[in-house]
């Protein structure tokens, strides 16, 4: 058995977290309508989805007060997903454009 115990999370903290992700995503949808030069907006977005999901996996997860052990579990398994994602993406720069169905 494992002598491992469960953190409960404070309320305060919870709302604390949902208020941020809350006022995340209204700078998520306003990146959308602020115009920024073409490359920047799609950083700007992204980069803020990775807070939010840093957010929710620390907090909502639990991996803040968890083993560190799982945090590297989740970071190598959207390293692997970025890989395979990013194999596919070469796989289709590459193909030829006569075959490619719109």
């Amino acid at each position: 058995m494992s002598s491992h115990s469960h953190h409960i999370i404070p309320f305060r903290t919870l709302v604390a977290t949902g208020l941020a992700l809350t006022v995340l995503t209204i700078l998520t949808v306003g990146v959308y309508y602020i115009d920024f030069p073409d490359p920047i907006n799609i950083i700007v977005a992204l980069s803020i989805a990775v807070v939010k999901a840093t957010l929710v996996g620390a907090i909502f997860m639990g991996l803040y007060w968890d083993d560190k052990f799982n945090t590297l579990i989740l970071l190598m398994a959207f390293l692997f997903f970025f890989v395979f994602v990013g194999i596919t993406l070469l796989d289709t720069m590459f193909r030829d454009p006569s075959i490619i169905v719109y």
